[in-house]
């Protein structure tokens, strides 16, 4: 029997909706659905995803029933057990682990666009861990932590082809990494005749589209926002009556910026002075005006909290706040906010103190949160804590290995491949073998699922309703139903935490039986059903602008923002209080050498992948078989490699292989894209082994010690690195044990 239901994408975030196609409880094949978000079918023409979404609830490779280890670790011999088998075994084991160290003993780690956060960080609340593992201290947290700091709550990137007069897009690549409702508007933004600025070490679709593109070194992002701060603020061009109402720390940002002259600047980072001073007078007089940023940003280490910081000011100084057509503050979400649903105020006070490395972080800690949130709380405004309280990895993968300051033994990991897509997949590696309990949650056996004790099969997009709220900084909800039940024995990740709480004593806090039963309480604030939330696939009431001019009914003043000055804070006393720089500086680079001459950009996404995911899938692997080097011609030529060869990148860290790709882009620096392995090549062992060839973070390293105190982000653009042709294919596989004598323990 056929019919149509109605469901969406979930192949990235964006959560695209689509009409699939049933036939005997199978969805066979899909097509955009305009009647719903995003109600336009041109806005995914673009993307190379969507359409592979039945190919990959299908795909013979996926998860469609338990997996117990019953071989060594990594050895791929597996034996097939019950849903309810699994729980039970998995909770028996957590439970005697529990009683055998404390509840920190349990790590989970996060990640991808195919996961429900709310309900693991409900568990681990209720468990009573604080080892939740993300990447979220370079990629999310910087922007909401410096946002939240500067204005007193998240901004969002918002770009109006009717309105915007210029758009800086910094440290973002939009044509790979969105191909949504706003990729199409900054190409009809640049194609109207925008004033569109990018800045990029690489010449990308979305800096072919610049009137400006300023190709920066890698990592020197603070020095050229310290240098359009220099030009602005010494050429008077700031909005002088926006400055005196409603912004603290100008004299203070006056003088910091002084020595930040466009020509020191562009000796540090490559852009012409003259550049420097064209691009900060287009900011500053053409309103309104829009700096949209990205992970570029949030993965330059020492300079990423000053990059943020000193774009926050650049908004503020030229007045581009909450008005139509520049960056719109946040509102706190009509339906039920992130941190009502993670329960984070269950978690014991003892088992905060446990977090690791709180006594170096100033921010990315309980305290820094408590700090912060006294001041939005006052205005009504409360941030997701488990997000932005996450351990750092890098003291979780040591204290698995070395049981300091105490023993983690287990680990759950949901949507998240960390082999591949966290930094130092060495140390991962000896890490993950050395627990007593390894779970993941997966659609398909990755490297990391190849390690664990139990995998079991995670329902897919079109198995289970989708629901996207950006973490409750936002007033916006987007998604929709399931098309089918799940297949097989694959369960919504709701379903997995549910079962393990009810295993371990949490029965009284899950009090629904399904997914779609939590979420009409998660919309009942704002008068809605789950069910009539999908009608449309988006919950987004109309933008409010000014908010900070609002008269408050109970004191007559306007409203402010929720900051200690109730200001936009451009010296942030906070920030001076924690023992940070209030005012944005930059750090130096890393010095390159003649062993290490090149510098290296590790995080490159390319269309059809997600991070690690998809590689299965042969439609998608063959729109992009192999793994690139970006890199510009000059470079090529000095090492000595042609478009097409087989090149090894080395860092201090370690080697891996890729293809080079001569592109236009800034000389002397090398791109390489991100999340690769080679499934379906050879056994099981040998998709395993293949994380070793062309995975980026091989070349990556997140020592605790030498990350930033305020978060702890580590640094994945600007490694020193080298690069040489490959001669010897039969070479191309090192292993762990040919990079890292640490091995040889295992």
């Amino acid at each position: 029997m056929s019919r149509t239901e109605r469901t969406n994408c979930r192949l990235c975030g964006y959560l695209c909706a689509l009409t699939a196609h049933v036939e005997n409880g199978c969805v066979v094949s899909v097509e955009p659905d305009p009647s719903r978000y995003p109600y336009d079918t041109s806005i995914m023409k673009g993307c190379r995803r969507w359409r592979s979404n039945a190919e990959i609830l299908n795909h013979p490779q996926r998860m469609n029933f338990p997996l117990k280890r019953v071989g060594e670790r990594g050895g791929g011999q597996w034996e097939q057990i019950p849903w309810t088998q699994a729980l039970d075994e998995i909770a028996g084991r957590l439970g005697d682990l529990k009683q055998s160290y404390g509840a920190e003993t349990l790590a989970t780690s996060i990640g991808g666009p195919h996961a429900t956060y709310w309900p693991m960080h409900r568990f681990m609340n209720l468990f009573g861990s604080p080892n939740n593992v993300g990447i979220g201290q370079i990629c999310w947290n910087p922007g909401i932590w410096t946002n939240t700091l500067t204005f007193g709550w998240p901004i969002d990137n918002e770009l109006d082809p009717e309105r915007t007069s210029c758009a800086i897009i910094w440290g973002t690549n939009p044509a790979e990494s969105d191909n949504s409702f706003f990729w199409r508007s900054i190409v009809k933004f640049a194609n109207g005749g925008g004033n569109l600025i990018v800045v990029d070490p690489r010449r990308t679709r979305t800096a072919a589209l610049a009137k400006h593109w300023l190709a920066i070194k890698p990592a020197t992002d603070s020095a050229l926002a310290l240098g359009l701060l220099n030009v602005i603020v010494g050429e008077k061009l700031h909005d002088e009556a926006f400055v005196d109402e409603w912004c603290n720390g100008f004299p203070e940002l006056q003088s910091h910026i002084a020595s930040y002259t466009p020509e020191r600047c562009a000796e540090i980072t490559g852009v012409n002075a003259a550049e420097i001073v064209r691009v900060a007078r287009l900011l500053a007089q053409a309103r309104p005006s829009t700096i949209i940023s990205g992970r570029g940003i949030d993965q330059i280490g020492a300079n990423s909290i000053a990059t943020h910081r000193a774009l926050a000011i650049l908004r503020a100084i030229t007045g581009n706040v909450d008005i139509p057509g520049s960056n719109y503050l946040g509102e706190t979400p009509d339906i039920t906010p992130e941190i009502d649903l993670e329960l984070s105020d269950r978690l014991p006070a003892g088992q905060k103190e446990k977090q690791l490395g709180q006594h170096r972080l100033l921010l990315q800690t309980y305290s820094g949160y408590e700090n912060v949130d006294s001041h939005t709380r006052l205005a009504g405004k409360r941030l997701p804590k488990r997000y932005l309280t996450s351990a750092h990895p890098n003291l979780v993968w040591r204290a698995m290995l070395s049981g300091e300051p105490y023993p983690i033994r287990s680990m759950i990991v949901m949507g998240s491949n960390p082999l591949l897509t966290q930094a130092d997949t060495h140390l991962i590696y000896r890490a993950l073998r050395s627990l007593d309990l390894l779970v993941v949650l997966e659609y398909f056996k990755t490297p990391t699922a190849m390690l664990a004790d139990y995998i079991l099969p995670s329902a897919g997009g079109m198995e289970r309703p989708v629901v996207q709220t950006n973490a409750g900084v936002a007033n916006i909800a987007y998604g929709g139903p399931a098309a089918i039940s799940p297949l097989f024995e694959r369960h919504a990740d709701f379903d997995f935490w549910r079962g393990l709480g009810v295993r371990l004593g949490e029965a009284s806090d899950w009090p629904w039986s399904t997914f779609e039963e939590a979420l009409d309480d998660v919309f009942r604030p704002a008068g809605l059903t789950w069910s009539e939330f999908c009608e449309t696939g988006i919950y987004a009431p109309e933008c409010k602008y000014e908010k900070h001019k609002e008269i408050n009914p109970e004191t007559g003043r306007a409203t402010g923002f929720s900051t200690p000055s109730g200001k936009i804070e451009l010296y942030s006393h906070m920030l001076h209080t924690l023992g940070y720089e209030p005012l944005p500086e930059n750090k130096p680079a890393a010095i390159y050498d003649a062993e290490f001459p090149l510098q290296l950009i590790t995080g490159a996404r390319r269309q059809p992948f997600y991070a690690s995911s998809f590689h299965q899938v042969e439609t998608l692997r063959a729109i992009h078989p192999t793994p690139w080097a970006e890199m510009s011609a000059e470079t090529a030529a000095k090492i000595g490699a042609v478009d097409g060869a087989k090149v090894r990148v080395e860092t201090i860290s370690g080697q891996a292989r890729f293809t080079t790709r001569i592109v236009v882009m800034r000389p002397g620096v090398v791109s390489v894209e991100y999340g690769w392995w080679f499934p379906g090549e050879g056994t099981e062992r040998n998709e395993l082994d293949s994380i070793w060839i062309s995975n980026a973070n091989v070349l990556t390293n997140a020592e605790f010690e030498n990350c930033d105190p305020l978060l702890g982000q580590w640094s994945y653009n600007g490694l020193p690195c080298r690069v040489y042709p490959i001669a010897k294919e039969h070479d191309e596989i090192l292993g762990p044990q040919s990079t890292d004598h640490e091995m040889q323990a295992d």
